[in-house]
């Protein structure tokens, strides 16, 4: 089922939690809803899920206005971060639920009923656990027992609210995985929000960027990583070095350092160069931009350096992969830096 959002508007008070966002999912597709927290995302997936109501614009599914439709009559599976599994039921009745509850001229008859849980059972690769009760899984159990409860209605659209936040890291690593694969065999139009960038890159098809309750991009993980079309993007996922600068005809030039870059396309003025830890090149000490050694961090494949240019307030990070025979500056020492990939975008107006 295709998802259309046109100029949906939603505020609390004089805040404005969605501002006019537009955005197309295609059928199949799995999106993720990416953002710091007050950036619209979980405001975005309740409007289309019809547990709250915009302000203005529409939701369509399909060609159908869906927009002042109930949550039921929407016909969408919603999963929520605390699993919402309802205790004095089994996990069978859990994920029978929402059948059972339909009108009687549309429920299915218990046959029916008893062979869909037992295929979900079967999907979610949970068989055995049928007669368990919520309490007696796991949680990351209890969030498979939920998708399945939210697929058994055969929803226009599954629709995910930090569907892993409670469950510990190795937990979420194993679980999104799983979840990746589910989705290659149902086929289901889905949307999840998240704050977890990691979580985002790695499960979705595309990638919707909110900030202040608009879209700052949407792409796939490559294009959003990548390409990122402004500096709280570039900023916002992955690590990320930012230095100020100028842009002058053409050049880039940092404050306090010598060494021009091109910056085509960057309107002159105030500027500031975006780059990753691991996109720099080490020169001599008196070649590239000029940094000194502050601190030396270990990780589990790799060195960071932590350093501070002249004429940058900010600190600023180098990736240094471990090799047997490497010989790491010392704290104190100066170094040279180039960068290898870099985006320059016009300074914030303040």
């Amino acid at each position: 089922m295709d998802l259309k959002i046109r100029q949906l508007s939603k505020h609390y008070a004089n805040v404005a939690a969605l501002d006019a966002v537009d955005l197309d999912v295609a059928s199949g597709e799995l999106v993720a809803l990416l953002g710091p927290s007050g950036s619209g995302k979980t405001t975005l997936l309740r409007v289309i899920a019809g547990l709250l109501s915009p302000d203005s614009g529409r939701v369509l599914f399909g060609e159908d206005d869906a927009t002042r439709l109930s949550l039921r009559e929407r016909n969408v599976g919603f999963v929520f971060q605390h699993y919402a599994l309802f205790k004095h039921m089994t996990v069978a009745e859990n994920i029978a639920f929402g059948l059972r509850s339909r009108p009687r001229r549309r429920r299915p008859d218990k046959t029916t009923i008893a062979r869909r849980v037992e295929e979900l059972l079967k999907l979610v690769q949970l068989q055995e656990f049928g007669g368990r009760y919520p309490e007696q899984l796991s949680g990351g159990q209890k969030q498979r027992i939920a998708l399945a409860r939210a697929l058994a209605i055969d929803p226009t659209v599954l629709l995910l609210d930090e569907p892993f936040g409670a469950l510990d890291a190795k937990v979420r690593v194993e679980l999104r995985r799983w979840l990746r694969r589910l989705h290659e065999q149902t086929g289901q139009t889905t949307l999840f929000v998240t704050h977890d960038q990691e979580e985002a890159l790695e499960l979705a098809d595309r990638v919707v960027v909110l900030k202040d309750g608009r879209i700052e991009q949407v792409g796939t993980p490559d294009e959003i990583y990548r390409e990122p079309a402004s500096a709280f993007v570039f900023d916002f996922i992955g690590r990320a070095n930012a230095l100020e600068g100028r842009v002058d005809s053409g050049t880039f030039v940092a404050d306090g350092q010598a060494l021009r870059l091109p910056a085509e396309h960057v309107v002159d003025g105030a500027a500031q160069l975006y780059v990753r830890p691991h996109d720099l090149a080490v020169l001599h000490a008196e070649t590239g931009w000029s940094a000194e050694v502050v601190a030396v961090h270990r990780r589990a494949d790799r060195i960071t350096l932590e350093l501070r240019l002249h004429g940058q307030a900010k600190p600023f990070e180098l990736d240094w992969p471990i090799a047997p025979d490497d010989v790491l500056p010392e704290i104190g020492s100066r170094i040279g830096l180039e960068p290898q990939r870099y985006r320059i975008f016009p300074a914030a107006r303040t």
